[in-house]
């Protein structure tokens, strides 16, 4: 009896116990995408669009506006200094020719479960800071915990979910990540630049410096000239040279950024011959500056790049902390006042295609009317959203005549009167408080004002005075890490894999963060719960279903009047370099290229340049 009790209670015990839950199986690789599978394989020896055979050596003079005050770009603080990332690495790198895969740099290897609830790395054995002290476990953890409380307030946002990271190995690091879906996470962590914990342990991290810091990529500060310039010198015993994700990059020997009042003076010191290599991104200029002696001889080559990449949305933003932007009928009425088609003809030479998307030039971008899993998305938001999302396709106005400028304005005004403005002695003025409506756009470059001039005129048909003003570099950019003004012109970049960044840029936590990208100050929960869904998407079609859904939630909102974007890269330099026949599709790969020595040889004979 005792036996069959003893063995009533065993089973009583088995019978109370949970099922027992499947392990998941983990992956040991050598590089990870976002969805399927990475492009290269474990024995890939370089990119396809680098040059494995590139030849190192030779000189590069770059240029940069405004000054610089710090080293440090991982702060809020000061002005960092261009070019200064070539001094730091992350444990992965992504592929410029893949919508988003990576590769281990510092790390060797990547172990990941396949529901992605955590990742380990893998240190290379030979990773080494320029002093020659290995690269370690420690350092990786004191990164993570450094940027996320004294780093700049994106990097807190970028890196939330990542709950703590752990050293589980010699050299082996597992980073744990928070509650929730979040599949990107394993690639996020693996951006996380890498900072020597040795150097910064008796430095304050949280304050600028000029003191040129220690790093274990393939460039060091080599001298300065505090805000003029910096000359960076290839590493040669670096330590990475060798690896696929650095065959056939960052070849040239020594590199010096100039510094430029402003792009005028900047353009004109690049035909003069004291820089080598621009990336031109006024129309203007591209149609009408480079006639010039060293163009017409052929010095100077001056070609256009196609790319793949997504262009991302650029335009006048709205900062709708400001009383006057807060009703989206004003915000309405002023985007019906800028004409694009006036501008691209008159101003831009025709160059440009109206941006109408937060995610142009892609298969993220909607169109049409909602359809399929996207519509299924936005009608859990229905009663929260628009209701026109449902029925009408978000398009910018269209001018181009002055009869449609008055139609556009008309509009406009109609808007403005059922938001409470009224106009008395041709001045546009608050029904309730007598305020007149006025604001200023916030320009960091004069090249802008020949653009919101136009606008600020057709503002004033409406009786709204605009006033434009152009600040220096380091106080625009202060100015817009302190949400200190009305409308700027501001730009968010997109990849093919949009992910956490969604947060800082239109996150409502990151409206109250200053220096965060969401300078509009958006705070909408259903952007919030759809930026969430962005993120825990399970695979390419959802991730574009619900990006879609996310741009015209973002559309509806009329944060920002919609500028304009170009399909290629519009490049002059110096014919003294070379560059692979084959170019990423995603990225420029300014690195990519090299110096020819003949041609260099040749071209500064005949600029006088030693």
């Amino acid at each position: 009896m005792r036996v069959a009790f003893a063995a009533l209670g065993v089973l009583a015990v088995l019978a109370a116990a949970p099922p027992a839950v499947a392990e998941t199986k983990v992956l040991r690789v050598h590089g990870i995408a976002m969805h399927g599978e990475p492009k290269y394989g474990p024995g890939f020896t370089h990119f396809d669009y680098a040059n494995p055979n590139a030849p190192k050596g030779g000189e590069a003079r770059l240029s940069a506006i405004g000054s610089f005050d710090n080293f440090n770009p991982y702060i809020l603080k000061g002005n960092p200094v261009a070019g200064i990332g070539a001094l730091f690495e992350t444990l992965l790198l992504g592929s410029g020719d893949e919508a988003f895969s990576e590769y281990g740099l510092l790390a060797e290897t990547i172990e990941v479960p396949e529901d992605r609830s955590w990742v380990a790395f893998a240190l290379r054995p030979n990773a080494r800071w320029h002093d020659g002290k290995p690269v370690t476990v420690a350092d990786v953890i004191f990164s993570l915990e450094t940027l996320k409380t004294k780093g700049h307030p994106f990097y807190r946002s970028y890196f939330k979910d990542v709950a703590k990271a752990e050293q589980t190995g010699e050299r082996t690091v597992r980073f744990s990540f928070a509650d929730g879906v979040n599949r990107e996470l394993p690639l996020i962590v693996g951006q996380l630049p890498i900072l020597p914990k040795h150097w910064w342990s008796t430095r304050e991290f949280d304050k600028t410096t000029l003191e040129p810091p220690l790093g274990s990529g393939p460039y060091r500060i080599k001298s300065f000239e505090a805000g003029r310039s910096v000359t960076y010198e290839r590493v040669r015993d670096y330590w990475g040279r060798d690896l696929p994700v650095r065959r056939g990059t960052f070849n040239v020997d020594e590199l010096r950024y100039d510094y430029y009042r402003d792009g005028t003076v900047a353009l004109e010191a690049f035909k003069a011959g004291e820089y080598d290599f621009r990336q031109e991104n006024v129309a203007k200029d591209w149609a009408t500056a480079y006639d010039a002696p060293a163009v017409r001889d052929g010095l100077i080559k001056k070609v256009e790049i196609p790319h793949e990449r997504p262009t991302g949305m650029q335009g006048f933003s709205f900062n709708t902390r400001r009383e006057i932007f807060r009703d989206k009928r004003v915000r309405q009425a002023l985007i019906l006042a800028f004409d694009f088609e006036w501008a691209n003809k008159n101003l831009f030479y025709d160059q440009y295609v109206r941006t109408r998307s937060y995610f142009s030039n892609s298969e993220l971008a909607s169109s049409g009317l909602p359809t399929g899993e996207e519509l299924k998305i936005l009608e859990q938001f229905r009663g929260r959203i628009p209701e026109d999302i449902f029925t009408k396709e978000y398009a910018p106005p269209v001018g181009g005549s002055d009869e449609a400028l008055r139609a556009n304005l008309r509009a406009a005004l109609d808007l403005l009167r059922a938001a409470g403005w009224t106009v008395k002695e041709r001045k546009l003025v608050h029904g309730t408080t007598g305020k007149p409506f006025q604001f200023e756009i916030l320009l960091a470059q004069a090249t802008w004002e020949r653009i919101a001039l136009p606008f600020a005129r057709n503002l004033e048909r409406l009786g709204i005075e605009a006033r434009v003003r152009t600040v220096e570099p380091a106080q625009y950019r202060k100015r817009l890490d302190d949400f200190d003004f009305d409308m700027t012109v501001d730009s968010f970049g997109q990849s093919l894999s949009p992910g956490n960044e969604q947060r800082d840029f239109w996150g409502s936590a990151a409206a109250d963060t200053p220096g965060s990208r969401n300078t509009i100050g958006i705070k909408d929960p259903v952007v919030d719960e759809l930026i969430d869904l962005v993120i825990a998407a399970p695979d390419r079609e959802s991730l574009i279903a619900r990006t879609r859904a996310l741009d015209r939630v973002l559309q509806a909102g009329h944060y920002l009047i919609p500028h304009w974007h170009i399909r290629t890269f519009r490049v002059a330099y110096w014919d003294r370099f070379g560059r692979p026949e084959t170019p990423a599709k995603y990225t420029l790969c300014v690195e990519c290229w090299w110096v020819d020595a003949e041609k260099a040889k040749a071209i500064d004979a005949r600029r006088g340049r030693k």
